[in-house]
């Protein structure tokens, strides 16, 4: 087997996506979206260190006006790195639509909306909140270089990927809704 057909992946429809480097408009080769989607975790793990290290709960509380445990924290933590490096092990075995699609939603809502999140609430407070740098420096290189593997690669349609980031917009808000503000109105 040719490390060319390795880097393909099967589609439900039966076609082969291409998965091996492209080269974006930009004419900056972009690697393989099965080895990208390893950078998701990573910049998540080192954005769990600087929340903890800033204390992300006692911001919620103090900052934000919701209410949010030490407790909680680790336990979000935890069930959302889980649930994140099960999908990239999927996807990096073997990409389909639906894995892709399923990731971009997850990686959207941890990554780019959480992000946007601390670098608006910043200004918007005016006290620093504990996630931003990693947000900046890590969040969105990781989001613009995934969604241009996805697109350049033909992972999935424009459509979908823009399909999947409203959806992590809208798991997002659940997750703020429910872990920040414990469903209040």
């Amino acid at each position: 087997m040719t490390v060319q057909q390795h880097l393909k992946i099967d589609d439900p429809t039966g076609a082969l996506l291409n998965t091996t480097s492209a080269t974006a408009p930009s004419g900056v080769r972009v690697p393989p979206f099965r080895r990208i989607v390893w950078l998701v975790p990573a910049a998540y793990a080192l954005h769990i260190i600087e929340e903890s290290v800033g204390n992300f709960p006692a911001w919620v509380t103090d900052d934000v006006h919701g209410s949010f445990s030490s407790t909680a924290f680790v336990m979000n933590n935890v069930v959302f790195m889980t649930v994140m490096l099960a999908n990239v092990t999927l996807n990096h075995h073997r990409t389909t639509p639906r894995r892709a699609t399923v990731l971009l939603v997850l990686t959207s809502a941890n990554l780019f909306w959480d992000g946007l999140f601390h670098l608006l609430s910043t200004p918007v407070l005016d006290v620093y909140s504990p996630g931003l740098i990693t947000s900046a420096l890590l969040y969105f290189p990781v989001c613009l270089l995934l969604g241009t593997a996805v697109v350049t690669q033909g992972v999935l349609p424009v459509r979908r990927l823009v399909q999947a980031a409203i959806g992590g917009l809208a798991a997002f808000g659940f997750i703020v809704w429910y872990g920040l503000f414990n469903f209040t109105v």
